[in-house]
């Protein structure tokens, strides 16, 4: 019975979870990348929830929507345009950043009120060897990583550098140790790591500090990092791009607006000059009409000069002509009368002849 009750209870609670995943599954389908509530640093795949997950210092799971379908939605997307969730990712990281600070410079406080004070060359020498440590664990986790992914030689060159780091290493601690008292020295000195905030100790081992360098949470926090600043030059390049778009599209307009100027200047010119020409044409019609009617008149004037002297010539003509039809008629009449007066004489003469014949004859005959 109490058999049959528990697996009644595991059927409803798992049935409850089917119901649960496939209405979230059905809400994620109808999500876009572009919605508010997707993280954009999932999609830029630098969330520190992921990147974090499973180290002590694991974030749980991220209060917005991870999928990786969405990703490569916006991967898809962001080839064909700018879409700037860079924006967004690194004000999400900056943040994260920013609350990393602030806890290792707590954990820095809290460590110098617990150690023991020591002077500035002491802890000028303590630093040394805290960086020699942090180089040979650097150097350990990349060689472990080369011999991991088959490159031995590789691995092998980065193994005789940690041996030489390691003589340096023995050199500091040797000025380190005989800087202060034995007692002092014997205590672990801690440091407070620098990019995920952990404690390290001036005597730990090289399996410890490579454990550490190489661990998932010490690269999670150099990925982190590296990410955001590559994001922040990213998202400076586009806005330089940007502005030199803009630029490009303000200056394209001020010189549209200037051919825009130019070209009504130029109609505006060319209607200035058409009228003008216009006005030059009316005045050269005028003046070729005033000179035209300076020679038709001038022509007029010559034309009744003309007539008048031809009148006037005529008229003398006409007085000459009748004067010297006057003095024909005269000369005729004068002509007429001298030939009378001649005939006359003739006749008289005749006529005295046949009388004096007759008196002749009139006298003969009386005789």
């Amino acid at each position: 019975m109490v058999q049959c009750m528990f697996a009644s209870l595991h059927l409803q609670g798992s049935c409850r979870k089917a119901s649960c995943s496939s209405s979230r599954d059905e809400s994620r389908q109808r999500v876009k990348f572009t919605d508010e509530r997707v993280c954009k640093s999932h999609l830029l795949n630098c969330c520190p929830h992921d990147i974090l997950s499973g180290t002590r210092m694991d974030l749980g799971e991220c209060s917005k929507i991870h999928d990786l379908a969405l990703r490569a939605d916006y991967e898809i997307s962001s080839k064909e345009r700018d879409l700037f969730f860079e924006l967004d990712a690194v004000d999400h990281l900056e943040s994260f950043i920013a609350d990393c600070d602030r806890r290792t410079e707590l954990a820095k406080k809290r460590l110098a009120e617990t150690q023991e004070e020591i002077s500035a060359e002491v802890a000028a020498k303590a630093e040394k060897v805290h960086a020699l440590n942090e180089e040979i664990g650097k150097l350990l986790a990349k060689a472990e990583q080369l011999g991991a992914e088959g490159n031995v030689d590789e691995a092998q060159t980065v193994l005789h550098e940690v041996e030489r780091v390691r003589t340096k290493k023995k050199d500091a601690e040797e000025e380190y140790r005989n800087s202060m008292p034995a007692s002092s020295f014997q205590q672990q000195k801690l440091r407070v790591c620098e990019v995920c905030s952990a404690y390290l100790g001036l005597h730990d081992n090289d399996r410890r500090l490579a454990d550490h360098f190489g661990g998932k949470l010490h690269l999670g926090f150099i990925q982190i990092r590296e990410k955001l600043e590559l994001l922040k030059k990213t998202v400076q390049d586009k806005q330089e791009r940007r502005n030199q778009e803009r630029l490009k599209r303000r200056e394209e307009r001020e010189r549209e607006e200037r051919m825009k100027k130019r070209t009504k200047s130029r109609s505006r010119e060319r209607k200035r000059s058409r009228s003008r020409d216009r006005d030059q044409e009316r005045r050269r019609r005028r003046s070729r009409s005033a000179s035209r009617e300076k020679r038709r008149s001038h022509s007029r004037s010559k034309e009744r000069d003309r007539r008048r002297r031809h009148r006037s010539r005529s008229r003398s003509r006409s007085r000459h002509s009748r004067e010297h039809s006057h003095k024909s008629s005269r000369d005729r009449d004068r002509e007429r009368e001298s030939k009378r007066s001649s005939s006359e004489r003739r006749s008289d003469g005749l006529n005295g002849r046949t009388e004096s014949r007759r008196h002749d004859d009139r006298e003969a005959g009386e005789i």
